[in-house]
This record gives C-alpha cells, structure tokens and sequence, in this order.
C-alpha cells in the first residue's frame, strides 16, 4: 500500500514538473514571433521612403526647363533632401516648390548648388 502512494505522488511530481517545464518553454517561444516581426515596419518604412523619393524623381523629370542631369532625391519619413548641382538659381528654386507639391512630402531640404560651366 505503501509502494503505490509512493508511486502516486512520483508520478504527480513529475506530471507537475513536465507542466511546468512545457508552459516555460511556451511562454520563451510566443516572445520569438514578436522579435522577427519587428523588422516588418522597418522595411516597410524603406519601401515608403523609396516610393516617395521616386515620385520626386518623377515629378522632377517632368518639369519643363529643369536640369535633372545631376540632381539626386532622398527622402526619409516624409522628409526630402535635394543635392546636386543645377546650371542657375532660378532651377534651385523651382525644384524645390516642386518636390514640395509632391504627395507625401512634408519638408523639403534644398541642398542644390549652382554649378560653374567653363
């Protein structure tokens, strides 16, 4: 009679401790999804800001009597950065009212310079 409570509570101890040692591990593996999927917001910032950048480009491209030869977009979080160098100052202005009417833009950094022909 004895042998057999004995054999009662081992098998309650261990049904207790193997419980205990799965919900353990259950709880590290939910926190793993987590951690993998926080790279999904990142990248899809990138592909936003690679969007925006090539709408700029784009409209850019399309504005008569401008010089986009070597002209180059940025953008980062809504925030774009003109650089380059454009052959007058009146082209400098004009980018940057363009790149401002794009959708999505809400600054616009004018980093554009005049170049010197010889």
């Amino acid at each position: 009679m004895k042998s057999v409570a004995i054999l009662k509570t081992l098998g309650a101890a261990l049904c207790l401790s193997v419980a205990c040692s799965a919900s353990y591990a259950q709880d590290n593996s939910a926190s793993a999804p987590a951690a993998m999927t926080s790279a999904a917001p990142a990248t899809s910032a990138k592909k936003a800001d690679r969007k925006l950048g090539y709408s700029v480009r784009k409209a850019l491209s399309k504005t008569q009597g401008l010089d986009v030869s070597k002209l180059n977009v940025r953008s980062h979080g809504g925030a774009v950065t003109l650089t380059g160098t454009v052959p007058d100052q009146g082209q400098i202005d004009k980018a940057g009212e363009v790149a401002q009417g794009v959708a999505g833009v809400t600054s616009v950094s004018n980093k554009l310079t005049v170049r010197v022909e010889q």
